[in-house]
């Protein structure tokens, strides 16, 4: 499988938010594997993350995000779940998985009613090591401000808004991975 190949049914290649997806992915599959590569006694499977990772804000390209040039429908939160549904129609249901559970550090059916959130009612947990690593990686990376890694007290920051709940999670993944 070729992420890009993928990628580019849906985003101009020429286009700013192309770049922007791509550079974004790579940072996150980049850090998503050095993590993996330091935590082989989990047997992650590097390749999927690598794939997954590159994927896992696919579902952009149909959200109303002009700060990143995606000019869709729906609001941004509803792009892991849209991503999953174009992952899945591509034939990667797994790689799918990832997508879905992503944002955030993963939403909790209970999380998704008290807020009221316009995705489905379903929990969307990260739950594999790969989703995990992934889910974590992209903590530290932003699509407006390219090439910066977040600190740890900064992504911890960002994922505030998501609760006490989220925040313990990525605090577990701290002590997982870091």
């Amino acid at each position: 499988m070729n992420p890009l190949h993928i990628i580019e049914k849906y985003f101009d290649p020429n286009g700013e938010a192309y770049k922007i997806l791509v550079h974004h992915s790579h940072d996150v599959a980049c850090k998503a594997l050095a993590i993996a590569k330091n935590r082989l006694d989990l047997n992650p499977d590097l390749r999927f993350i690598e794939e997954a990772a590159m994927l896992h804000d696919i579902g952009a390209c149909r959200t109303l995000a002009p700060e990143i040039f995606c000019e869709g429908d729906y609001a941004y939160i509803c792009h892991g779940y849209l991503g999953s549904e174009i992952i899945v129609k591509e034939g990667y249901p797994l790689h799918a998985l990832v997508c879905e559970r992503h944002t955030g550090a993963g939403l909790s059916l209970s999380h998704i009613i008290e807020k009221n959130l316009p995705v489905p009612r379903r929990n969307m947990m990260p739950l594999s090591i790969e989703e995990q690593i992934i889910c974590f990686s992209d903590k530290f990376y932003s699509k407006t401000h390219l090439g910066k890694v977040r600190t740890i007290e900064k992504a911890r920051k960002k994922l505030e808004k998501y609760g006490t709940e989220t925040v313990a999670r990525f605090d577990n993944w701290c002590k997982m991975f870091v």
